[in-house]
């Protein structure tokens, strides 16, 4: 693993990530992955905390001076 790298893989850095926010396990937590990579992520955070796990799709999209951005509607579903 070289200095730039700092996983050996994505499940790796969702290991990681899980250990670091593990204090959430047991409240109402859901774990989203974003596609584009962080579905591998989020699936071991969602497993460590045994949280419900979901996906959101994203798109990457290019704009004039920036390299790309990762863009996804999002709604908000009030539900009474």
């Amino acid at each position: 693993m070289s200095h730039a790298t700092r996983f050996m893989d994505r499940g790796a850095a969702g290991r990681q990530l899980a250990a670091a926010v593990k204090h959430l396990a047991g409240e109402e937590t859901t774990v989203v992955g974003l596609t584009r990579g962080g579905v591998p992520v989020a699936v071991e955070v969602a497993t460590a905390l045994e949280a419900p796990f979901d996906v959101l799709a994203v798109h990457k999209v290019g704009a004039p001076r920036v390299d790309m951005w990762q863009l996804c509607p999002l709604a908000s579903l009030l539900v009474r």
